[in-house]
């Protein structure tokens, strides 16, 4: 497994070093992927960002009763995934109450029970998908709006051509509440080479390959969007859109892994800063 892991964080690296964003000047202040000398300071790390993205989501006001489920592989046993307890706020989700669950929906570690939502969606994902490290979905105001149309986002600004192409709309199962096994199957599949999902009259949806820290930034960017869109379409005046060969170029230097991973550092240092309660 720490073969993997060293794939993964290699593999993000390489992305880094040909992102447009990262410094040719030695010397500069500039985060840097991180690496690890055992599968535990690993599983350490992923929780640590976990929470963090919990606490992110508290923050942009994505609470919605105990709906929302975020969830990152374990790196030493990838056939199990850590994610928010059930009914904890995500601003009182911390390290102590995270839960390790088994695709099964069996908690394995941990004192709180699982989402069934949350098991039923991810759980199928990840184990449907190998590929995938982390996963994040929530109840939010525009996102759910949006998905009631049931199309995909057009590209009408830079920040939208980060999806351009690299999200789908889902219409299986769409409206009715995910807490059947069946239901996750049919959403699964289509997780295949895109980052993220609009669930038809259910919501948003992001998946990550490198991290949970790009899964959320992409989250949070999707629902953004959804609510730029939204605006838009309010002043019944047609958008210009970006045409397809600069949104492609968009995707490309500001829509990719690192990007999300690299977004999520200025999250990441100003919860670490301001709630320190988050590692109890």
């Amino acid at each position: 497994m720490l073969d993997k892991v060293k794939h993964t964080q290699s593999a993000l690296q390489q992305d880094a070093q040909r992102s447009i964003y990262y410094p040719k000047q030695e010397g500069v202040i500039f985060p840097q992927i991180p690496s690890f000398a055992s599968v535990e300071e690993e599983r350490r790390h992923r929780k640590e960002r976990l929470v963090a993205a919990c606490r992110a989501f508290a923050q942009q006001g994505y609470d919605y009763g105990f709906a929302g489920h975020l969830t990152v592989r374990d790196p030493e046993h990838p056939e199990l995934y850590w994610t928010n307890p059930m009914c904890v706020h995500f601003s009182q989700v911390k390290a102590s109450n995270l839960i390790l669950a088994d695709h099964k929906g069996r908690v394995v570690e941990g004192d709180y029970a699982i989402n069934r939502a949350g098991f039923v969606l991810h759980a199928a994902v990840h184990e449907a998908h190998p590929d995938i490290m982390a996963m994040c979905h929530a109840h939010t105001v525009y996102g759910t709006a949006f998905a009631a149309l049931g199309r995909p986002l057009d590209p009408i600004s830079q920040d939208a051509a980060a999806f351009f192409e690299d999200h789908i709309v889902i219409k299986d199962e769409a409206g009715q509440v995910a807490v059947e096994e069946k239901a996750g199957l049919s959403v699964c599949d289509w997780f295949k080479d895109v980052k993220a999902a609009i669930h038809q009259n259910h919501g948003l949806l992001t998946a990550s390959r490198h991290s949970i820290e790009s899964a959320a930034f992409w989250f949070i960017a999707l629902e953004r969007c959804c609510q730029q869109q939204l605006l838009v379409e309010a002043t019944g005046i047609k958008p210009v859109m970006v045409p397809p060969d600069r949104s492609r170029y968009s995707r490309e230097h500001v829509g990719s892994e690192y990007i999300g991973w690299l977004h999520f550092q200025t999250i990441w240092d100003q919860l670490s800063k301001t709630q320190p309660d988050m590692f109890d």
